[in-house]
């Protein structure tokens, strides 16, 4: 019999659920591309016609994520892309708060809900005191 999961693990569960849906809905608009999504492109200095790449390779990471056996991988990748993103708006001076540190957010609930979900990777990044 299985146990409950722990509150910890519902948290965990409820943030990787939010920047899941996050990612998945900017990966959709990438690939179909509405105008507001080609002008953003052209307006961080990207040409329109990476949107489907991009959105692949957002997608891609996204899934691996989602993906219990995976979800580590998809964390490293996700840290990765989120982290381009970061230097395009630093690169264009744009704003802190609401464009340069939004993927900076994003990755904190990516890392943050797997923290909480993941006891065996809690255990391996916490330092604990050892008692001698």
């Amino acid at each position: 019999m299985n146990a409950a999961p722990s509150r910890a693990v519902i948290a965990g569960r409820i943030l990787s659920g939010l920047a899941v849906a996050f990612l998945l809905f900017s990966s959709l608009l990438k690939f179909f591309a509405p105008a507001i999504a080609r002008d953003s492109l052209v307006e961080l200095g990207y040409p329109p016609s990476i949107a489907i790449g991009l959105g692949v390779l957002e997608l891609g990471c996204t899934l691996l994520y989602a993906v219990p056996a995976t979800s580590r991988a998809g964390a490293v990748l996700l840290t990765g892309y989120l982290g381009g993103a970061i230097a395009t708006h630093l690169r264009l001076s744009h704003p802190w708060l609401s464009h340069t540190l939004f993927p900076v957010w994003i990755g904190g609930l990516v890392w943050a809900g797997l923290l909480l979900r993941d006891p065996a990777l809690r255990a391996l990044l916490v330092l604990r005191r050892r008692s001698e």
